[in-house]
């Protein structure tokens, strides 16, 4: 039996965690309800964004990897990246998650 929380549920508990610690959170992209990859972008204040992806670890598990770090200067590589992961799998949800440190949410997200 697969012990992975559906898609919408995982979606739903990071943006609430976010938003209950006094940050936002939203779907930018929502995907297939149950098994649909998540893409995570974090951010701080509108800046520090990071592209979020589970990875397949050593172990067998699956943890949330920092994959890409948008570069301020030029902003088009990193939003073309993002745009084209959507088009790739187009079941996969797309969050935002504006808070400071960020990642210790993603970090605890089950996987």
């Amino acid at each position: 039996m697969d012990a992975r929380l559906p898609a919408h549920v995982e979606v739903s508990g990071l943006i609430r965690a976010v938003e209950g610690a006094g940050g936002f959170g939203m779907v930018l992209q929502k995907g297939e309800k149950d098994a649909g990859t998540l893409l995570v972008l974090t951010t701080q204040s509108g800046g520090n964004t990071r592209l979020w992806e589970r990875m397949p670890q050593l172990d067998g598990s699956r943890a949330f990897v920092c994959t890409r770090t948008q570069d301020n200067e030029n902003t088009r590589e990193f939003d073309e990246y993002v745009t084209k992961r959507r088009r790739a799998d187009p079941d996969c949800w797309v969050i935002e998650l504006d808070i400071e440190n960020a990642e210790r949410f993603v970090a605890g997200a089950a996987g």
